[in-house]
């Protein structure tokens, strides 16, 4: 299309026709949530909520007021604010493409170190909510004891200098202070990251933090404040080439457009200290059992994601549609969820294990949806510890099969070595790659040596059921190659 519309306050009523915009007077919006991180997922999933109740005349006093405490969250901030905020959601079904552009961000704090502007902002009385979407690696937890990590350099920098912290948590509990010190209740401090417990464990975070340069703020924070537990879910990839030719097909110049999957889920435990907006209104969900949920989530989506992503990434799949379109791959993710996950996992209302299995196969299998291999694999340090080993300390407990628990994590040892079945290069994926890639090499010839990083495993390297299999998969990996260990657990 030759003549693009930018995105703006003014040029909504030229915008292309079926594009969806905002009904709702966004001039006459007020900020009732800080939220951190404003990636695409944020902008997909929690953004989303909140826009439909605007457009149906609800939460106008609720909107959202952008921050990131990271270099990249600066570039985010000036694309954000040359379109008045807005952004365009392009959600791909295996249908068709359809687009809406929704508007509850009126404001993005300005990104400087101490992080002054936003500490300020989140002191202010109008601010009830601070969430934030950090990625699962990102709560300083350690991954043996699942407690606080307070050994790393930002942390310990924020517990010397809290009112010029570096972190987001650092951040929150600043302004905290600041709100309990002018007489101002706390917010809800509101995680939207893919963690079990995830607001059991930015309470731990912060909390923790807080005790090392004031106990006594720690006491009234962990006291007064809220940190409600929730279970997020939609697939909304990084955004690169191919998503902004997709909306300059639809003829809008935006910055910033954000591609998703046609489903979302929302589940929530109602736990807010300064209020909240009515979700519920929107479709998601209010409950007291977020656990079974999250679980079921957790277990089965996210981890059905590594159980795909690093034999896609060894044998040079591109995408998580293109991991699903090769039969021996798929039916690793099938027999793998259906065999030695599902026996772990309760129903829920509405929906048991295996047709939740069923879901997830098709959304991972919508070919409109480009995620990349290599992002669903990013990190895997934090992914494989908080999503697939829980599910190996239940099976061996329960005595049930692990064969295709040890071949993911052999998977995983193998694809940390750093080159593909082909011989090409696996850049770097992980914040700690330098440290897995020397393992990795010395268990080509050692696999135990992979399962001694107690930092990751904790105790698993020392159950011979799981470590047997472990060795034998990685040695049958690297004699034999992918395509030959997957054909043997299938013909298990």
């Amino acid at each position: 299309m030759d003549e693009l519309t930018p995105l703006s306050n003014a040029t909504l009523g030229d915008l292309p026709p079926g594009v969806s915009v905002p009904t709702y007077d966004r001039a006459a919006l007020t900020a009732g949530i800080v939220h951190i991180g404003l990636g695409n997922f944020h902008r997909a999933h929690q953004a989303w909520y909140l826009h439909r109740l605007m457009q149906d005349g609800l939460a106008h006093d609720w909107a959202i007021v952008g921050a990131g405490v990271r270099p990249a969250d600066a570039a985010m901030r000036e694309r954000l604010l040359a379109q008045d905020g807005l952004t365009t959601l392009i959600e791909l079904s295996p249908e068709g493409v359809s687009a809406e552009v929704i508007g509850p961000m009126i404001e993005f704090v300005e990104l400087t170190d101490g992080h002054g502007p936003l500490i300020a902002r989140m002191a202010e009385p109008d601010i009830r909510i601070v969430s934030l979407t950090v990625t699962e690696g990102g709560y300083f937890i350690d991954a043996a004891t699942k407690g606080f990590d307070a050994d790393h350099p930002d942390i310990r920098h924020d517990a010397a200098h809290p009112e010029t912290p570096r972190t987001a948590f650092g951040a929150m509990i600043e302004a905290l202070r600041r709100r309990r010190d002018a007489g101002h209740g706390p917010f809800t401090c509101q995680s939207c990251d893919n963690l079990q417990g995830n607001g059991d464990i930015l309470r731990q975070t912060v909390v923790s933090l807080a005790r090392y340069s004031d106990p006594d703020l720690a006491d009234w924070i962990d006291a007064h404040a809220t940190f409600p537990n929730a279970m997020v879910d939609s697939i909304a990839p990084a955004t690169g080439p191919a998503e902004l030719a997709l909306v300059r097909d639809l003829g809008i110049a935006d910055a910033a457009p954000v591609t998703h999957e046609n489903f979302r889920q929302w589940v929530i435990e109602d736990d807010f200290c300064a209020g909240r907006p009515p979700w519920d209104h929107a479709g998601a969900t209010f409950s007291s059992d977020v656990h079974a949920y999250e679980a079921m989530k957790i277990r089965l989506l996210n981890a059905g994601h590594q159980v795909i992503a690093d034999p896609g990434e060894l044998l040079g799949i591109e995408t998580i549609a293109g991991c699903m379109a090769h039969p021996a791959i798929a039916a690793l993710f099938r027999k793998v969820e259906l065999e030695e996950i599902v026996p772990h996992v309760a129903p829920v209302p509405g929906m048991t294990p295996e047709a939740y299995v069923d879901l997830v196969a098709a959304r991972f299998s919508n070919a409109r949806i480009v995620d990349t291999v290599r992002r669903v694999a990013f990190d895997g340090a934090s992914r494989h510890t908080g999503f697939l080993h829980p599910v190996i300390r239940d099976a061996l407990a329960a005595g049930t099969s692990v064969e295709g628990l040890a071949l993911v994590q052999a998977l995983w040892a193998r694809m940390c070595e750093g080159t593909r079945e082909d011989g090409s290069e696996i850049a770097p994926n992980d914040p700690i790659w330098d440290r897995l890639q020397t393992v990795a090499a010395v268990a080509r010839e050692r696999p135990q040596a992979w399962l001694e990083q107690e930092a990751l495993y904790g105790d698993l390297g020392e159950q011979p059921r799981f470590a047997d299999a472990f060795a034998g998969w990685l040695r049958l990996i690297w004699n034999d190659g992918t395509e030959a260990a997957l054909a043997a657990y299938l013909r298990s």
